[in-house]
């Protein structure tokens, strides 16, 4: 049987480390070369054809109907809807927390001139940077297959 100060001297016992275990192979790079700038094609877009409402819902609805250039009360929102989707709601009011999300995400201004609230969507532009591909044209050989 071993004893127990055999069992820790083995347990607690060093091993010296070598570095071949720790090398990385030769054809493996630690640093990545960064493209130019004309290897990189940038795409400027707006936010909203980024951004996608699930169909047939109240959310997909009011982004549906709100503009950029014009501000809209809820009157005309529930209008619109009726005109594009033939869906009335009868309490508005359920449209709100929708309309506050997105006014608090920073995706619709809001105003309050008058005692009336009135919203518009925000024409926010993303910048989208891509590798761009190089195209290069091989020619092939015909595969030439045998009939048996």
């Amino acid at each position: 049987m071993m004893s127990i100060v055999d069992f820790l001297k083995k347990l607690f016992k060093k091993e010296p480390i070598t570095n071949s275990s720790k090398e990385m192979p030769q054809n493996e790079q630690i640093y990545q070369e960064t493209p130019s700038k004309e290897e990189i094609e940038t795409h400027i877009m707006s936010i909203w054809d980024v951004i996608k409402c699930n169909e047939h819902t109240q959310a997909y609805h009011l982004v549906s109907v709100i503009p950029y250039d014009e501000w809209i009360d809820m009157d005309e929102i529930r209008r619109r809807i009726w005109d594009l989707f033939q869906i009335e709601y009868i309490n508005d009011r359920s449209l709100y927390p929708y309309l506050k999300t997105m006014v608090d995400l920073g995706l619709i201004e809001t105003s309050n001139i008058g005692g009336k609230r009135k919203w518009r969507k925000k024409d926010l532009l993303i910048k989208l940077e891509e590798k761009a591909k190089k195209e290069e044209i091989k020619v092939s050989q015909p595969i030439q297959t045998s009939k048996a």
